[in-house]
Parts: C-alpha cells; sequence; structure tokens
C-alpha cells in the first residue's frame, strides 16, 4: 500500500500543478487587467473615430454653409435685379409714356382703338398695327415679363423679321434690347438700344433706349461712356423720369472710375 501511494505522489503533484496558475490570484489580476485594458483601447480606437467623423462633418457643415451663403448672396443679387427690371416694366406700363406697350397689349386683347394708340405713341404716323402684329408683339412682350427672355428674344426678333415697318417697331427693338440686357449679353443689348437711337430718334422709346444704354455700359465697367451716356440723357431730357434715374445711377459710378 505504502508503494502504490509513493508511485501515484508525482502523478498527484503534476495534476495540482497543472491546474495551480488558473488558480494563481496574482494571474487572474493580471488577465483581469490586460482585459481591462484591451476594453479601453477599443475605447479609445472608437473615441478616436468618433472625432475624426465628427471632424469631418463639421468641415462639411462649414462647407455646406459657406455654399447657402453663396446661394443666398446670388439669390438676392437676382432678386434685387428682378425687381429693378420689373419696377422699371411697371413704371413704363402705368406712367404717361406708357402707351405703346400698353396699347400694344390691350390690342392684341381687342383691337381697333387701341392699336391707334399704338401708332401715335410710336410715332410712326397714323397707321395702326394689324391685328396679326399686336399678337406677335404681345407674346413677345408677355414672355419678357414671364421671365422667359430667350422666347421674348426670339419673339422680338422674329417680330422686326416679319414687321419691319411697324408702328410698334420701335418698341420692339427697345424691348428686345431690354431681354438681352436681364439676360446678362450686354453687347447684344447695347447693339439693340443702339439701333433704337439711330433707327427711331423721335420715338418715345429713346430716351429709355439712351437710359438703358448707359446701364449697359455700367455693366460692362465702360464706365467713362456710361457716364456720357447718363449725363446726356439728363441733358436731351431734363424732366423725365429717364433723365432722373440717369441722374441717380451718375451717382452710383465709382468715382474712379469717372475719369
Amino acid at each position: 500500500m505504502h508503494v502504490r501511494l509513493t508511485a501515484l505522489l508525482p502523478t498527484l503533484l503534476a495534476a495540482g500543478c497543472a491546474t495551480n496558475p488558473d488558480k494563481d490570484p496574482v494571474q487572474l489580476r493580471l488577465n483581469d487587467l490586460e482585459a481591462r485594458v484591451a476594453r479601453m483601447e477599443r475605447i479609445v480606437a472608437n473615441e478616436v473615430q468618433v472625432s475624426q467623423n465628427v471632424d469631418e462633418m463639421q468641415g462639411n457643415l462649414r462647407e455646406l454653409h459657406g455654399e447657402i451663403e453663396e446661394l443666398q448672396h446670388s439669390n438676392e443679387a437676382l432678386s434685387k435685379q428682378q425687381r429693378d427690371l420689373y419696377g422699371d416694366l411697371d413704371r413704363r406700363l402705368s406712367g404717361a409714356g406708357a402707351g405703346t406697350v400698353g396699347a400694344a397689349i390691350a390690342g392684341a386683347a381687342g383691337g381697333g382703338a387701341a392699336g391707334a394708340a399704338a401708332g401715335a405713341d410710336s410715332g410712326a404716323g397714323s397707321n395702326a398695327p394689324s391685328p396679326t402684329e399686336q399678337a406677335v408683339y404681345g407674346q413677345a412682350f408677355d414672355a419678357l415679363k414671364a421671365g422667359s427672355y430667350s422666347t421674348a428674344i426670339t419673339g422680338f426678333k422674329d417680330f422686326l423679321h416679319n414687321y419691319p415697318n411697324s408702328t410698334l417697331a420701335d418698341s420692339a427693338q427697345y424691348w428686345l434690347g431690354e431681354a438681352y440686357y436681364v439676360s446678362h449679353e450686354y453687347d447684344s443689348a447695347a447693339g439693340a438700344f443702339r439701333t433704337v437711337l439711330k433707327k427711331y430718334p423721335e420715338s418715345r422709346k429713346a430716351p429709355d433706349a439712351m437710359l438703358k444704354l448707359g446701364y449697359t455700359q455700367a455693366e460692362q465697367k465702360q464706365y467713362p461712356a456710361a457716364r456720357a451716356t447718363l449725363d446726356e440723357v439728363t441733358k436731351k431730357y431734363p424732366g423725365t423720369d429717364s433723365a432722373k434715374l440717369a441722374a441717380d445711377r451718375l451717382r452710383r459710378i465709382p468715382a474712379q472710375a469717372a475719369q
């Protein structure tokens, strides 16, 4: 019996040694610390990733804010330009000098006396425009009021090609220039306004054409030419709305560019 126990003792000791490391409190503590360190490393890694994502999102937000501000600025500039245009249109349509346009549109709907009023306004004699002329002209002008500038340009050009001797031709030529102007086609706008002054110098659209020629030159940064044109408006058409608008625009031309 003693011999058998002696023989089994190494086996038991070996088994005890094999299981003992797992129950070693120091080893268990080390294992726990390693696990906690691993968890903390994962947390830190996640926080770094989150921080990078936040930085990226903030950068994207800054870019979006910049784009929004740029769009707002562009929208404000466009709105101001449209207000200027429609204010100019309303002034002409409602004022004493708006007979040609008002009569033309009314004539497209009703004809008769309206057409005669349009002819008298253009200064081209008493020949009233035909109902077809009135309709074509009215469509182009409606397109301009609706902001369909390319359609208006095509319409007025077609009108002038088909009815060059119409009593509405001077107004069509003027509004063609306006359509080019609001489309930022300043070279074409200047050419259209100069044509009004050259072909229809006695037209009631001549003061407006000279005024808008000055505006166009200012937009092209041709400041000396713009100042000369606008100054001529104030001298040639004193007391008119065109002269008042010309004087106002003259004050807004950069002083250093006026030389």
